[in-house]
């Protein structure tokens, strides 16, 4: 290679690193990466980057899509991403951060969650860069001998390394043999694809190198790994979890992705930015410029956060809309113009009335007569703009009536 063309292929490869690294939290180790993308531009071969995922739950949201932006930003370098979707590892579940051993899905549950989380990561990955592999087509067939041979591989030791399972034997939790397989057959998913980079979460640590050493006993390439930090919540203060009830889903309605968003603390604003949207560098350099020099103000810098997350996952129209609604709604206090309408079923009905707890059900703004119940109390309910305070109270509805619940579910009555 010539002079002029091995500066510029340095000048490439140092580019795509600048991209690679950011929001990055480590990188293990840097210099195989550099390694890596050197090689890959100077041979236009593109590089196997990795990502596993476990169909736990059938939905995603913005604090998964993290690593995802992030393997969106290598297929946009040219780069080839693994999906390796864990219908087998899946079956016995991630024991990372767990106090006590998870309960197995069935394998219905597993291909049923499957199929939802490939639908949601192409709102952002390029489905024709990217393939999707399902573990269960190299770790079924191997057989007890196998499953032997690559136990034999690590130390009960390095298996103690990781804080969950030492937490759990010093507090004399039970720690069941199978969980020690987890981390083995993570890493067997790297070594059946020869993935050149693995990514995850800063807590996948333990799990995404165990990829690299076993490439290594196996005699393959060890792979480069990226770990991307954990998002907080909309509290600011633990991690994104939809059980905590903190976090915004992907495939929530445009209104509801927006007003969440409004409810990020300031001071995460810029993370949210750089780790979960499409916002280029020289944007978000521009942003964070302006925030410190007082040009802007932050509540503008949330709406465009908000409008980003909408425009992404619903399209820019969407995202239009859920920004008008917010500013009638929440600026302006006054009732959004397109409220849909809801026709009470005759027979919920009792001598013309029905009970408010009932309704709230029936409208799906809440899941439960126990949670319609709680936002009553809490002074969540209004109707006609009037607070209602009592769980147990019942009305008589009348055509065009306005029930709100919260700060984005509205429903226009009808009762002919």
């Amino acid at each position: 290679m010539k002079w002029e063309e091995l500066t510029i292929a340095q000048q490439e490869a140092e580019r795509q690193l600048e991209i690679i690294r950011r929001g990055a939290a480590e990188i293990v180790p840097e210099e195989e990466l550099k390694r890596k993308v050197m090689a890959s531009v100077v041979t236009g071969v593109p590089l196997n980057v990795k990502l596993g995922l476990d169909p736990s739950a059938p939905d995603i949201h913005i604090g998964h899509t993290v690593v995802i932006h992030k393997l969106r930003q290598f297929q946009e370098l040219g780069h080839q991403v693994q999906i390796i979707i864990g219908d087998f590892t899946g079956r016995i579940g991630d024991p990372t951060g767990k106090s006590e051993t998870r309960k197995q899905l069935s394998e219905e549950d597993v291909q049923r969650n499957a199929e939802t989380y490939k639908k949601q990561i192409f709102k952002i990955l390029d489905p024709e860069k990217t393939k999707i592999f399902y573990n269960s087509e190299w770790l079924s067939p191997m057989s007890f001998a196998d499953v032997v041979n690559l136990a034999a591989k690590v130390t009960v030791a390095r298996m103690m390394e990781r804080d969950d399972f030492t937490n759990r034997f010093q507090n004399g939790q039970p720690i069941s043999v199978h969980e020690f397989f987890y981390p083995l057959m993570q890493g067997m998913d790297s070594v059946a694809l020869k993935s050149d980079v693995e990514l995850g979460g800063t807590d996948q640590k333990f799990n995404v190198l165990m990829g690299r050493a076993l490439q290594k006993e196996y005699g393959g390439d060890t792979q480069a790994v990226l770990l991307m930090p954990l998002l907080e919540g909309l509290d600011g203060v633990m991690k994104m979890s939809k059980s905590l009830g903190n976090y915004i889903g992907i495939d929530e309605e445009p209104n509801e992705i927006y007003g969440k968003a409004m409810s990020i603390p300031d001071g995460k604003m810029l993370k949210y930015y750089e780790m979960a949207t499409d916002v280029s560098n020289e944007e978000l350099a521009l942003l964070k410029e302006k925030l410190e020099e007082g040009t802007i103000h932050p509540r503008d810098v949330k709406m465009g956060l908000a409008h980003t997350f909408v425009r992404m996952y619903h399209g820019p129209g969407a995202a239009d809309a859920a920004q008008q609604h917010f500013i009638t709604v929440f600026q302006k206090r006054a009732l959004p113009n397109d409220i849909a309408t809801f026709a009470i079923p005759e027979a919920e009905l009792e001598n013309g009335a029905i009970k408010l707890v009932r309704l709230l059900t029936l409208l799906g703004f809440a899941d439960s007569n126990s949670e319609a119940r709680r936002s009553i109390v809490q002074g969540s309910v209004k109707l006609n703009e009037v607070k209602q305070e009592d769980p147990n109270g019942k009305y008589i509805p009348q055509e065009g009536d306005i029930i709100q619940m919260g700060k984005r579910k509205f429903a226009k009555l009808s009762v002919s």
